[in-house]
């Protein structure tokens, strides 16, 4: 009788939306009958929701219309549908605009992907391990994932599909970090719970996660002053009032220099002004064309765009969504909020109240004030990924893994693939999400995540296929 040889494991470590939406779409790929065992390590209870849509806070909402979230590219309105389906208005009637858009909350739309999971959890196409991995090695030709209670999986193909690090404490703060008071990282779910409503707060940082401590801060009943910080002033903006389509071509003549890059970018802004146009539609064609844009520059511009020309592609790209806005409106109307481009210069605590010394843009001196509580919403620290997770340094230690030269992420080629110290593609380690954008480019808005979700999909679909799944490993030895 002919042995039956096992199936081919494909390990996901990481289960937020990245993570979910690869195991989804290639369990969608392989069909009823299954060309492998998918298994996702994720800790948290439920897949696809990670750090950004496993949040409980009332105030937290999509930043981009539900038309536009999809965990399917050609069914762009499959989130859209499923909220009406799910009837959520009827418990959050705040969600749709006077034009009738839906920002629904930001838990919605993990609940949304949970039920797209759903029947590939049931039907075991998919197999969630509520697991951290602590260690991931090759001692015998496969991949081994040791879990945190000592479970080991041999594995035929691996997916890094991990979160962002978590924001690094700016310097100046490090003498504050045993303070209750001082908020390292805004996405923990009590993190605002020692906040008083009258308390004065400093918030490090003016992007989407500003915003949305400032909102919910606001919906938890807070009056007191808030000043936030960055370097440049800089705060998230909104949406237009009227939908306008992608302004801008920036790939028919590909370009070489950022410097280059940007005057096309303000020409165009210029060309779109005269035709009554926003600025709006010639970022949504940047965003469009990012990936080509990317491959086309050298690494050197890459990383200086990266370094020159983020915290102004941040703010427009990155918007926020109108319900936010308003909040964010009526608080610097009514004085509540005040907005810098400053820096802190030093900090220290002495009776509950923090004093801390700004450097503010254009001023020689100082400014000192004195606050209750410091939120730090400087973002993820992309630059520290490797060091993040013990199983990653391990790998960048063994020369698996190496870090983006953009300093945005993970190194890997265009077909997602580990790349490794030596410049060795591992052909059965792929990078999924937004720590492959170094490579790829625009990877942070949910459209293309989606979109680089199907591409790692159909890139793995395709070695499976090819039954070289097994032949992907150096012999043990």
């Amino acid at each position: 009788m002919r042995k039956l040889e096992p199936l081919p494991v494909v390990a996901i470590i990481g289960g937020g939306f990245s993570g979910a939406a690869v195991a989804l779409h290639l369990a969608r790929n392989l069909g009823a009958g299954g060309q492998a065992r998918i298994v996702v390590f994720e800790p948290r209870a439920r897949l696809g929701a990670g750090l950004a849509y496993d949040t409980a806070e009332p105030a937290h909402r999509i930043n981009v219309p539900a038309f536009k979230m999809s965990l399917y590219p050609d069914e762009p309105e499959s989130f859209a549908d499923y909220i009406v389906r799910a009837d959520t208005v009827a418990t959050d009637p705040g969600a749709y605009t006077a034009e009738g858009i839906a920002y629904p909350r930001r838990s919605v739309f993990g609940e949304y992907v949970a039920a797209e999971l759903a029947p590939c959890l049931a039907g075991g196409a998919i197999e969630h391990r509520r697991k951290r991995v602590l260690q991931v090695g090759r001692p015998a030709g496969q991949w081994t994932i040791l879990a945190e209670d000592g479970e080991a999986l041999a594995a035929d193909i691996v997916v890094l599909a991990v979160s962002h690090p978590a924001p690094s404490l700016p310097k100046a703060l490090r003498p504050l970090s045993s303070s209750p008071k001082l908020i390292a990282d805004s996405t923990r779910a009590d993190a605002l719970d020692g906040i008083a409503p009258t308390d004065r707060v400093l918030v490090v940082g003016n992007g989407l996660t500003a915003a949305d401590v400032v909102a919910a801060l606001t919906q938890r009943g807070h009056r007191g002053p808030v000043i936030s910080i960055s370097r440049r002033g800089l705060r998230s903006r909104g949406h237009p009032a009227v939908a306008q389509d992608p302004f801008g071509d920036f790939v028919s003549e590909p370009i070489g220099r950022a410097s280059e890059l940007l005057r096309r970018i303000r020409r165009t802004l210029r060309i779109a002004m005269q035709q009554g146009l926003s600025w709006h539609p010639v970022i949504d064609a940047v965003r469009a064309q990012g990936q080509q844009i990317w491959q086309a520059l050298p690494v050197i511009e890459g990383r200086r765009i990266a370094r020159l020309a983020r915290a102004y592609w941040d703010v427009h790209r990155f918007r926020i969504a109108p319900q936010v806005e308003d909040v964010l409106d009526q608080a610097v109307e009514n004085g509540r909020l005040e907005i810098l481009a400053a820096s802190i210069a030093s900090a220290s605590s002495e009776g509950g109240e923090i004093t801390v010394d700004l450097r503010q843009r254009g001023l020689d001196a100082p400014r000192r004030i004195a606050v209750d509580a410091i939120v730090v919403t400087t973002g993820p620290a992309h630059g520290e990924i490797l060091k993040s997770q013990p199983f990653l340094g391990a790998l960048e230690k063994e020369g698996v893994l190496s870090p983006c030269e953009t300093g945005l992420g993970i190194a890997c080629d265009l077909h997602a693939r580990a790349v490794g110290a030596d410049g060795r593609v591992e052909p059965s380690l792929f990078i999924a999400g937004p720590l492959a954008r170094g490579t790829f480019g625009e990877l942070m808005g949910l459209p293309q995540v989606t979109e680089h979700a199907v591409f790692v999909a159909r890139e793995i679909e395709a070695l499976l296929v090819r039954g070289e799944a097994n032949r992907l490993h150096p012999a043990a030895g």
